[in-house]
């Protein structure tokens, strides 16, 4: 099969497009035919050995954790999906290796769950790790309530975005930074917009003089420093970004696969409350454009890849 791979730590130079071994179809896992992936920039970070001390590489290793798809064929133990079904997934294992830039991906079945029908594969590659990064800051650590004010950081993001939806279907109200480009964009999606930069604590206090009960970075540094003293009495705060967050006494995010909260967003998703914007995207061969465009850091929605 075609895919994306790379033999070494290093930057978009380093990825190769051409022929791979196809993956091997365990007990409990699916075959999945890619239509589209995501690009996330944890995949340039791992690519860069950035998480290296806490996570194995084995070369050569198929970047990519999201996927959107078409069963191909299924493990023997597997009854939760059939061939044909379409599927979306958040494929990370303990180790990196065997990842979704490619024209198939066997996917442990508690990756997957059943693509929103209203959403194109494109749409629906880009909803699965963000996603499950919005929803389980949301609903775990946050525990976000109807009638909540909600704070999201970079909320014109990939994450962002999706956090400020899911916040809104909890009921709560949400403030979101962002620069001034996107508030009409947040608008939008529900989110009462405040810019970023020196001032920040003023103007958030200015639309929430209480405070707010839960905030969520994506940005950490300075965004993440100020944090606290957003927050009213007995407020929440976590970062998915920045370990920092710790020692303000709030939680830190890494998102877990797991089918239930991913059928959960499927469920958003085709209630109408949940979309996902494609900012961009690339044909398989030209992952490495994609993942440029994603080191600049300045995209609103998702960088997708596209599989023939």
């Amino acid at each position: 099969m075609k895919a994306i791979t790379y033999r070494t730590y290093g930057g978009p130079e380093v990825l190769e497009y051409g022929e791979v071994p196809n993956p091997k179809l365990g007990v409990d896992t699916v075959l999945v035919r890619v239509k589209a992936a995501a690009v996330n920039p944890v995949d340039w970070k791992i690519q860069a050995g950035y998480l290296d001390a806490v996570m194995d590489a084995v070369f050569p290793v198929i970047p990519g954790w999201d996927v959107a798809g078409v069963v191909e064929e299924t493990g023997v133990g597997v009854t939760e999906f059939a061939p044909g079904d379409e599927v979306i997934g958040y494929v990370r294992e303990d180790f990196v290796s065997r990842g979704t830039f490619a024209e198939y991906v066997a996917a442990p079945v508690r990756t997957l769950a059943r693509k929103p029908a209203g959403l194109s594969f494109e749409e629906a590659a880009g909803l699965p790790l963000a996603g499950l990064t919005a929803y389980q800051a949301l609903t775990r650590s946050l525990r976000v309530r109807a009638g909540d004010t909600v704070l999201v950081h970079a909320a014109a993001g990939g994450v962002g975005s999706l956090a400020v939806q899911i916040a809104r279907s909890l009921g709560a109200r949400v403030i979101g930074t962002a620069s001034e480009y996107n508030h009409a964009y947040l608008r939008g999606l529900g989110a009462e917009p405040v810019a970023y930069g020196e001032g920040l604590p003023d103007r958030v206090r200015a639309l929430a003089p209480q405070g707010v009960d839960a905030v969520l970075d994506l940005v950490g540094g300075d965004a993440l420093k100020v944090s606290p003293g957003l927050l009213a009495e007995g407020g929440r705060l976590a970062s998915a970004v920045d370990g920092a967050v710790l020692g303000l006494g709030g939680g830190y995010v890494f998102v877990r696969p797991d089918a239930r909260d991913l059928e959960a967003l499927t469920e958003l998703a085709e209630r109408g409350q949940l979309r996902v914007d494609v900012a961009a995207a690339f044909p398989l061969e030209q992952a490495a454009d994609a993942q440029r465009l994603s080191r600049e850091g300045h995209t609103r929605g998702k960088i997708i890849i596209t599989v023939a």
